[in-house]
This record gives structure tokens, sequence and C-alpha cells, in this order.
């Protein structure tokens, strides 16, 4: 059904969700060869719609009602058409879609679709990930104001430069919000990826009909992932410690050593998360805080002996006494220290050590030990792999170096 060259709107029935014999009724809308589809929240019998008319056939009142409310629709798209060429917008099947659905309205501004992308995600999304959204919108709030003199933009006006100039706004330290922490390459690189990720929900919302990160390339440093080597962690579980703190501290840290979860998941550990195992055996049971994965992990018998001393601590639901991960941090480093290690200690590295030291080091499965992170895919955990690999070839080395060594003296 044409209203112009480049314009079409055709009903179609999805028989791939049929059931029963019934289907649902959808609206494609297709600019310049791009299309859009609409559910429109219709079931319809499969027997009673002809595909080539695009419409309900017969002479009953539900395929009559049925061909009215089509009509319909069929004008209101029509009309949102004809809105967008008026307002002189560049129309794709996307932007009439959202002008249907009224996702369009008075947000096609930067922090309009700011505000549309808390409202839409404030209860899908973690806490801390909405605060870091909130960090990148104060960097592009001084970047408005510095470079264009503006409190918002038009969405249309951000295009590969604007991220280029934003990437550049963020790497002069003057432009630091706290000057104390001054931004890294990786810390920029969050801010951008944070506009990457909005801009892309710009496009499915048909806001916009480019997206302008297209050609931009995020280049994160890269790090070694920091564990401690199996003396190391022997040394870490049995030093002596005199305060408190430091002794809860360690038994949360060696605790993830021997289950490898993140300090968020160890936080929010209870007994609820404990479960009997097929094996007869205790288990955790949990879906990660980051990444909503599920993960079972045994619980072992350092991990177990744990557990069993701060049973009902404080008469608290929460299975271990969690600090601040600010100052927990702290702790590790001074734990560290005593312990003769010379490398930054955080909670992140007991996920590590887990990975590298207390797994692939005793011979469990890569895909195993990825089931166990939680990760959703296996390249993500072959870097503790490559790791464990790296390690072994320098001990290798080592070795070969001692053993010439003793030929020489002999």
């Amino acid at each position: 059904m044409r209203t112009s060259k480049t314009f079409t709107i055709l009903f179609w029935q999805n028989i791939a969700k049929k059931k029963r014999g019934i289907a649902p009724i959808y609206a494609r809308i297709t600019v310049n060869g791009k299309r859009a589809e609409i559910s429109l929240g219709i079931q319809f019998p499969m027997d009673s719609w002809n595909r080539k008319m695009s419409r309900a056939e017969g002479r009953t009142a539900e395929a009559r009602d049925l061909n009215q409310d089509l009509d319909t629709i069929y004008t209101e798209l029509v009309d949102c058409y004809k809105q967008l060429r008026k307002e002189g917008r560049f129309v794709t099947a996307q932007s009439v879609k959202a002008r249907y659905l009224g996702t369009d309205q008075n947000d096609e501004t930067l922090f309009g679709l700011y505000k549309y992308h808390y409202d839409k995600n404030q209860f899908k999304l973690a806490q801390g990930t909405l605060k870091n959204y909130g960090g990148t919108k104060k960097y592009l709030k001084c970047f408005l104001a510095k470079k264009f003199k503006a409190a918002d933009i038009p969405l249309t006006y951000i295009q590969y430069s604007f991220v280029v100039d934003f990437e550049l706004f963020l790497r002069n330290p003057e432009n630091h919000l706290d000057k104390a922490k001054p931004l890294k390459n990786n810390g920029i690189m969050k801010h951008i990826e944070r506009l990457n990720k909005l801009m892309g929900f710009a496009e499915k919302l048909g806001w916009i009909m480019k997206h302008p990160f297209e050609k931009y390339q995020l280049s994160y440093t890269k790090y070694k992932s920091g564990f401690l080597t199996k003396k190391q962690l022997e040394t870490f579980e049995t030093i002596e410690l005199n305060e408190p703190k430091l002794i809860r501290v360690r038994d949360v840290f060696v605790f993830c050593c021997y289950t490898g979860l993140s300090y968020i998941d160890v936080k929010l550990l209870t007994d609820e998360n404990i479960v009997m195992g097929i094996d007869g055996n205790l288990w955790l049971f949990l879906y990660r805080e980051k990444s909503a994965q599920p993960v079972k992990i045994p619980i072992l018998d350092k991990a177990k002996t744990i557990l069993n001393k701060y049973e009902n601590f404080e008469n608290s639901e929460r299975l271990l006494p969690v600090c601040s991960n600010q100052k927990m941090n702290a702790y590790l480093k001074e734990i560290a220290a005593l312990c003769g290690i010379n490398f930054k200690v955080t909670c992140h590295v007991a996920r590590h050590t887990f990975a590298t030291t207390v797994t692939l080091s005793n011979g469990v499965p890569i895909a195993t030990v990825s089931k166990l992170l939680g990760h959703a895919k296996l390249s993500t955990t072959q870097i503790y792999a490559n790791v464990v690999e790296k390690k072994l070839l320098d001990d290798m080395g080592k070795l070969q170096d001692a053993l010439n060594s003793d030929r020489e003296t002999a």
C-alpha cells in the first residue's frame, strides 16, 4: 500500500508467533528500503486473514472491526510521516514509528534522552551504573557549557566530530571535576562508552538517523590482572593479625579467593544463597549483581570454615562481615604490606586469584571456570588462562637459566 515512492505501510500476520491457529498482526513501515515494525497488540485467526490484501476477510463483525482499526492505524501512520516531512526532519522508518508510538515528543535533545533513558532503566540498572551515568552527565554539561555555551543540545548536532571533541575535553586535566583524582585513559573511555550506549538507545528509538560512533574506536589500556600466587595466598591466610578489622577483611578476601565472588556479590550473600547440591555438599547459588548471570559455586573447605566462623554474626542476615569497598581495599593494602606483597591488592584480586591460582593452575577446565565466575563469554575467562600460561613459561625460563648456570659452574 503506497503513498509515495519511498514510503509504504504493510499490515501482516506474524505466523512465527502463532498459537492455536491465531497469530498477531504487525504494521511494517518502509522508508527508502529500510523497515521498522510495530506490534499492534491484535490477535486474529490465521484462516480469516487475507495475505494479499493485508486485511481480514469475511463479513463477520470481528473482521469488519479489525479492518476499521487497520484503516485508522494506516491513516495515523501516514499523518506521522507527513508531520515529519512538514517539520523538515530527515524521515526514517524508525522516526515514523517513534512519532506514532509517542516516543519522540520533546525528548530529542541530549539531556531529554538522558531523562528518558533513566526513566526506562532506573529499576533495571544497578545503582552504581546509574551513578556512573550521572558522572558522565556532569562532564557533558561542562563540555556543552564550554564548547557551545549551551545547557543542552539537539541530538542531530551530535556527530562524529562531537565525540572527538568530547574526548579531547576529557583528556585536558583542567576539565577534570576531581583534581585530586584526575581521569586516566580507561576512565575517559568509560565516559565515552556511556555516551555511545545512549546514542545507540536513541537510534533504536528512532530519534537519530545515524549513530555518531559508527567510525569511532574505543581504546582501552590493557592492564595485567593481579593475582596471588600459591605461596602468597598461603601467607595471606596464615599471617598473624592483631586488629579485628584486619582479621575480618582478610577472612572475607580469602573467602572470595576460594569462591571467585566479586565484592558486591559477597556483600549481598545471605542464608538463602546456600543450597544443597546433587553431590550432597553445600553450594552457593546466586545471580551476579553486575550481569544477572546465574552462578553455582561449590563451597570448598576453606570457604566453609570461614562461613562457620561468622555464623549468625551480630544477628545479621548477611553471611559475612563485609565493610565498605573503600575501607576493605585500604585494609587489604595494610595486610599486603605485612605479607611482603609488592603490588596493589584489592577486592578484585581475590577473583583473579580464584581463576588462576585456585582453579586453572590446578587443572580445572577453562569452561568450568567460566561458569563458576559467571562469565557470559568464554573469551572473558581466556584472559586468565593466558596469565597462567605466561606464568608457566616464566617459571620454566627460570628453571632453564638455573640449569644452564649449574652446567657452567660444574
